[in-house]
């Protein structure tokens, strides 16, 4: 499954993310991707993020909470292995939130560029 969201279509990594389960965006990563899930977090939820881990585009413990936030919420939950909502942006997760920014992309918002 290709994402789609105009902030999400272009990253390999999140594709990945989508795809592979050894490509899940964990606590500790950074770069550009986890900096593109700050964003819909906090455009979605209006998560508030350390603004250090921000800049860094680090997936530190604010983060990981804005995650587990998101997902307990929408209560997504791979029954097949988990009982609650954990701070992994798997699968699952990255599909809930491209579907949600989709929604947004309607809008005339242009969303920055991380290259």
């Amino acid at each position: 499954m290709a994402l789609r969201s105009l902030l999400f279509r272009d990253d390999q990594e999140l594709n990945a993310c989508a795809i592979h389960d050894a490509s899940h965006v964990t606590p500790g990563s950074s770069g550009d991707h986890v900096a593109k899930i700050q964003l819909a977090l906090r455009e979605l939820d209006t998560a508030a993020i350390d603004k250090a881990e921000l800049s860094a585009k680090h997936y530190g413990a604010s983060t990981a909470k804005a995650v587990l936030a998101y997902k307990t919420k929408r209560s997504i939950i791979n029954h097949s292995y988990e009982t609650a909502a954990d701070n992994i942006v798997g699968k699952m997760t990255i599909a809930s939130l491209d579907r949600e920014m989709l929604t947004k992309d309607g809008s005339a918002r242009r969303w920055p560029t991380f290259r």
